[in-house]
């Protein structure tokens, strides 16, 4: 497979992948085609909410292409949100039938709705009819059962649909153990739907193995990877940057705090945002300066000085 051929797409991670994290990022790396942003949850009663919208104005979403994703199960409301976008730019949307988090999953949302088919085609039979917005849907295997996925496929198979996404675990695995990569296969069998890859791509080492299992796959979707390694996108398609990777790093984390800093309005919420993503740093853990020193900073003023320590180290090293 060509370079060329590859699209990734990152990943939505709620409190991770938000705007501002896409628009830095696409300051800083390349080789990520577009985004799914995190989900926006449905409404009773016609509500939107303001400040998840705001994170999908094409009028901020300008550097990366962004396909907004709903969370919901009821018709009306999804229909109602889907035409707002619709009305914002948006001409495709995401349907999340794949968030593995007990609160979610228990209210039939997310992962919790793939134990019942035939609600899934009472739902799609009414938004499909009514929406202007082209739709893809992020799925797992199942709820429960990986075979949950193989009663779920000719429900979706009866509707036009952009791709479905799957993530080859079940909901109640979360992300612990390892991707099903046979039933994966078998649903590309079962399925009259592209499908794109999603799940434990982390290294080049993971994607070859991926790529190599699935060879006409063209479509990949990256989250924990990316946030781990920045670098992964470019890595896959063999973008070469010259400048050093620590110095790249160091200047995407102050644009990022910076960026942040605009946002949140005290101090333990800017400096738990950015330890956030420090704790996906994994390539970095083995460094000579262990990121516990950043992870255990309480003020802003004590985790700069982390960070700096942090990257000036790194720095030295690599002279």
């Amino acid at each position: 497979m060509k370079k060329t051929d590859t699209t990734i797409i990152l990943a939505p991670l709620q409190g991770f992948t938000d705007v501002t994290y896409r628009n830095v990022f696409s300051d800083h790396f390349s080789g990520v085609d577009e985004a799914v942003a995190p989900f926006i949850s449905t409404m009773g009663q016609m509500r939107l909410k303001p400040s998840r919208i705001k994170d999908v104005d094409p009028e901020n979403n300008k550097k990366l292409f962004v396909v907004p994703q709903i969370l919901g199960n009821v018709a009306k409301d999804f229909i109602f949100l889907a035409d707002h976008l619709y009305e914002m730019g948006h001409q495709k949307i995401n349907w999340n039938l794949g968030c593995p988090h007990s609160k979610i999953a228990k209210k039939k949302r997310g992962s919790g709705l793939l134990m019942y088919p035939e609600e899934i085609d009472t739902f799609l039979d009414t938004v499909l009819s009514k929406i202007s917005n082209t739709l893809s849907i992020k799925v797992r295997l199942g709820r429960r059962s990986k075979d949950e996925i193989f009663k779920v496929l000719p429900v979706l198979d009866k509707y036009p649909l952009d791709e479905i996404i799957l993530h080859p675990r079940t909901g109640l695995q979360m992300y612990e153990g390892t991707p099903d990569h046979d039933a994966f296969e078998k649903t590309l069998l079962c399925s009259r739907h592209p499908l794109t890859y999603n799940g434990d791509i982390t290294d080049l080492n993971s994607f070859y193995a991926v790529q190599k299992k699935f060879p006409h796959i063209r479509r990949f979707m990256i989250g924990r990877g990316i946030l781990s390694n920045p670098f992964l996108a470019e890595n896959i398609k063999q973008i070469i940057v010259k400048k050093d990777q620590i110095e790249r790093l160091k200047d995407f984390h102050d644009d990022l705090f910076d960026s942040y800093k605009k946002i949140f309005s005290g101090p333990a919420h800017l400096t738990g945002r950015m330890k956030g993503f420090w704790s996906y740093l994994a390539s970095f853990k083995q460094s000579r300066k262990p990121l516990k020193n950043i992870l255990k900073t309480n003020s802003i003023a004590k985790y700069q000085d982390m960070v700096k320590r942090f990257f000036n180290a790194e720095l030295e090293f690599n002279k």
